[in-house]
């Protein structure tokens, strides 16, 4: 075994145990630093495949601006509201089922034919050619993504409020 093997293997460990105690917190603002451990791992992981590009990207778009966005929608959110019940079964089975699917297909990728490995191609691409291509190509998509994050804050901001302001007795 490699270095690089069990480097990633070390960050594949840290990645999926940081998402399952992210998913499984009651806390939300606890959850959203596990989620912020999951983001960074999963950036050494781009960066150990060698696609440094995407690993800057997935800190300051995905650790860094969208996980500011939910801590400060969580801060907005009265956490004293929020119930403090299990979910219903009916609602864990379909991720349940989902689950089950994905380890089952990863058993058999896993335990497949080392033989019939295929050679992927190398492919690089330049920052700026990257960025080209998606503004010119992805425009509208990158605006329906902004567009539904301003959306979700005005939301937020709406549920958020103080209603004692609005109601006085």
């Amino acid at each position: 075994m490699t270095l690089f093997s069990v480097a990633f293997y070390i960050l594949a460990s840290v990645i999926i145990i940081s998402t399952g105690i992210a998913i499984t917190r009651r806390n939300l603002v606890h959850a959203a630093v596990y989620l912020i451990i999951s983001f960074f791992g999963s950036a050494m992981l781009f960066y150990l495949l060698g696609a440094p590009l995407l690993a800057a990207l997935e800190v300051i778009i995905y650790a860094g601006a969208i996980m500011v966005l939910f801590l400060f929608i969580i801060m907005m959110l009265d956490e004293e509201k929020l119930e403090e019940k299990f979910f219903p079964i009916h609602q864990w089975t379909p991720a349940a089922v989902m689950s089950g699917l994905f380890v089952a297909v990863a058993a058999l990728i896993i335990s497949g034919d080392s033989d019939s490995q295929v050679q992927l191609q190398a492919f690089t691409a330049e920052p700026a050619s990257f960025g080209r291509y998606l503004f010119q190509k992805h425009w509208l998509a990158i605006e329906i993504v902004s567009l539904l994050l301003l959306i979700a804050l005005i939301g937020v901001l709406y549920l958020g409020r103080d209603v004692r302001k609005n109601n006085p007795k």
